[in-house]
């Protein structure tokens, strides 16, 4: 599998892209990134592009991927609507739609998160817009698109979050949250299982469209 990724410095992202270069069965990744982060492997090469709302001065390097990892994204904390949905739905839009173009063999992969609004109608406000984005992610020309939703994420392997919060949280909460996955599997996940996931629904399918954090779990027992 040829992937490309989005998102690879976040704490979603970075987990993903451990599990890719860990997989015998991942070729390359492709990380987009704004900012280089230097990682060395074989199996990785990082395309640096400032702006996330424009590919096509790197459209050329875009071609001949079989599936794209898309976890970039922000906390709507201190946003605005309109300013949470130019830089959620837009810009994510912005990459589904050349790639959809440039490969429509591809699998497409989008990480959301727990309590996402289909319906686009609910009362909060990030809920709606990422329930927006992914009924338009759905639609696009992919050969197939899933949508990842979980709960609570255990960082594993020295991974961090970017968020200041979420660290101080994962501090406080790791000695428990072994406990808390076993006890809360439908709500509960780590940065591990996700990645192994989201690869293998990549590379095989899944009968739900959108994956939920007990789906998450059950394809990982499962596999």
């Amino acid at each position: 599998m040829k992937a490309i990724l989005f998102g690879a410095t976040g704490m979603v992202g970075q987990g993903l892209l451990r599990e890719c270069l860990l997989d015998p069965t991942v070729e390359h990744v492709l990380s987009i990134v704004r900012n280089p982060r230097g990682q060395q492997s074989a199996k990785l090469s990082e395309l640096v592009h400032q702006d996330f709302f424009d590919f096509s001065p790197v459209e050329s390097q875009l071609s001949g991927y079989d599936s794209c990892c898309y976890c970039a994204g922000r906390s709507s904390a201190g946003m605005t609507e309109e300013s949470y949905f130019h830089a959620t739905f837009d810009m994510t839009l912005t990459a589904g739609q050349i790639l959809a173009r440039l490969n429509p063999s591809m699998t497409f992969l989008y990480v959301s998160g727990a309590g996402t609004d289909s319906s686009e109608k609910g009362r909060t406000m990030w809920a709606r817009v990422k329930g927006k984005t992914e009924n338009a992610l759905l639609r696009l020309p992919f050969k197939a698109a899933y949508m990842f939703r979980p709960g609570v994420i255990q960082p594993l392997h020295r991974i961090q979050s970017k968020t200041a919060s979420y660290r101080v949280l994962h501090t406080v909460m790791n000695p428990i949250l072994p406990l808390l996955r076993w006890l809360l599997r439908q709500y509960v996940t780590t940065t591990e299982i996700l990645g192994r996931v989201v690869i293998h629904v990549a590379q095989n399918g899944n009968a739900k469209r959108i994956l939920e954090t007990r789906d998450i779990n059950h394809v990982v027992r499962a596999s």
